[in-house]
């Protein structure tokens, strides 16, 4: 019998390591603590889960083309991107999510569920020149 036990536990650790971690949900208003002299300063639930898997629920703001390797994710409903010039005009309320192939922009109206890596940090964007402070790398973008 104890080598059943042992057997069990083995194959019950073996798949626990072979599922990936659950996405945490990740809201618009979870996502910053307040301001300093450099801008916004992020929430502690942000820096815990930088590098981890998230899911946020919002729109895709109008992209500059009709189709798109990044796009804004943003609260409400937005008829014109919200594009920044420096980091230290980053609004609260949106996040750019990078994507592994292009894909062609949704309606800006229609709410989607994005999930991924969240990556914090100020970055520029090489070909469009785009700052953003806040990113998720996508896994999945699913309209609701």
């Amino acid at each position: 019998m104890a080598w059943l036990k042992r057997g069990l536990l083995a194959l019950v650790l073996t798949l626990s390591l072979a599922l990936p971690a659950a996405a945490e949900d990740l809201s618009f208003g979870e996502l910053y603590s307040g301001y300093s002299s450099e801008g916004l300063t992020f929430s502690d639930k942000v820096q815990s889960l930088a590098g981890s898997t998230v899911t946020m629920t919002g729109y895709m703001a109008p992209p500059l083309t009709p189709t798109i390797r990044f796009f804004v994710l943003t609260e409400v409903p937005m008829s014109v991107c919200p594009f920044c010039s420096t980091d230290a005009d980053w609004p609260d309320n949106i996040v750019v999510v990078k994507l592994s192939s292009p894909v062609t922009a949704l309606p800006y109206d229609t709410p989607i569920t994005v999930t991924g890596t969240l990556e914090t940090g100020s970055e520029t964007d090489g070909e469009t020149g785009f700052v953003s402070q806040l990113r998720i790398v996508a896994d999945s973008v699913d309209e609701e």
